[in-house]
């Protein structure tokens, strides 16, 4: 990798960092090429990205943006996931660890928060935002079915009477 490769991989970090919400950090000691792949795709599914980066190109991208505490973090053959979605990457990294015992999840961050693994797992228990958008939608829309309901009832009551009262007079 020369010299401009480095820099666009910088750039490209750089530009990642400051559009994310989350950055969970993993170590990945001897995934294979197929369980590498699968977490891939999972991540992209979730709405993620999962990059292998040089820790010392990830920790000049760090420089300057408000994860930069996590430069600790990166020691070792570390990778990046990376999410808008505050849950998606660390769902996927925590669900995929769970089955695979040669990914593990060093630590990460949540905006201004540095977060440790069981930061991590806590974050992932969360719902996610496309769950958290459908329950918002469901509590704003009974209410307004319940009203409906409330007020077509007086009416309905009130057909059931002469329903019952032209039954019994014929």
């Amino acid at each position: 990798m020369d010299r401009s490769q480095k820099a666009d991989l910088v750039d490209e970090l750089k530009n990642v960092f400051n559009e994310t919400s989350v950055v969970v950090i993993t170590r990945n000691n001897g995934l294979s090429v197929a369980q590498s792949t699968d977490l891939r795709l999972k991540m992209r599914d979730a709405g993620a990205q999962y990059k292998v980066a040089k820790n010392r190109l990830a920790l000049i991208a760090l420089d300057g943006t408000r994860y930069s505490p996590i430069g600790d973090l990166l020691k070792g053959p570390t990778a990046l996931a990376t999410s808008t979605d505050p849950v998606a990457a660390a769902k996927v990294a925590v669900d995929f660890a769970k089955t695979n015992d040669k990914f593990e999840i060093v630590g990460g961050a949540m905006g201004d928060t540095v977060l440790d693994v069981d930061g991590i797992k806590a974050l992932a228990a969360l719902p996610s935002l496309d769950e958290l958008r459908a329950k918002l939608v469901g509590l704003i829309q009974a209410p307004a079915s319940k009203i409906a309901r409330t007020v077509n009832e007086p009416g309905a009551q009130l057909a059931r009477v002469f329903g019952a009262y032209a039954a019994s007079a014929a």
